[in-house]
Parts: C-alpha cells; sequence; structure tokens
C-alpha cells in the first residue's frame, strides 16, 4: 500500500540474551504478517509480542533456555506512532524539546 511504516525495538536481556535475541530476530516478522497490521497496527502489535513470547517459551523449554528480555517496541504508521512494551523497558518521546509521557512502565509495587 501506499502507506510509510517504520519500525524499531530495543531488547534488554536478563540472565542472558537467548530471549532477546529472539525477540529481535522474529517479533518484527510476526507483526508483519499479523492479520490485523494495516487496519490496527496497536492490535497486531499486542498479539505479536504474545506470539513471539509463546514461541519462545516453546523453544526454551525445547533447548532448556532460562533467559528472559523486556522490551519496548515503536511503530510509526504514516503520522501515528504506537508504543508496545514488555517489563520495565522504556521509550521516550521528545517534542520541541521537551519530554512527553508515553507510557507507564511496570514497576514491582504496580497491579
Amino acid at each position: 500500500d501506499d502507506v510509510d511504516r517504520a519500525y524499531f525495538a530495543v531488547f534488554d536481556g536478563h540472565g542472558g540474551v537467548d530471549a532477546a535475541n529472539y525477540s529481535a530476530t522474529h517479533l518484527h516478522v510476526n507483526v508483519g504478517l499479523h492479520e490485523e497490521i494495516v487496519k490496527n497496527p496497536g492490535e497486531a502489535l499486542k498479539c505479536s509480542f504474545q506470539k513471539t513470547d509463546e514461541m519462545f517459551l516453546f523453544k526454551a523449554k525445547r533447548e532448556k533456555l532460562r533467559s528472559g528480555t523486556t522490551g519496548v517496541s515503536a511503530l510509526i504508521v504514516g503520522s501515528k506512532l504506537h508504543i508496545a512494551w514488555l517489563g520495565d523497558s522504556q521509550v521516550m518521546l521528545v517534542q520541541q524539546g521537551k519530554a512527553v509521557t508515553l507510557m507507564e512502565p511496570h514497576k514491582p509495587e504496580r497491579e
């Protein structure tokens, strides 16, 4: 289609790099192939985070891997910004020199 899209992500491995590397390799593919990517990019991000997690858990069980990861991704579709994250990773938007709060990251004291 004629819509410009850009995807960015950062993963922070915990207990090793396996989960972070897996997520960096597979999340964007899952987002791009998701059936809602055109109509509902936010839903595509959310579902793709969950699918990537399920895929890694299957691999981790099979290969006895013990790492995890946090992650944050930004998907720009036309003039709209969609953010998804897992864990305490954060993203910051600076607009005209001022920080704009886009998310409330996970903290242990948060439900």
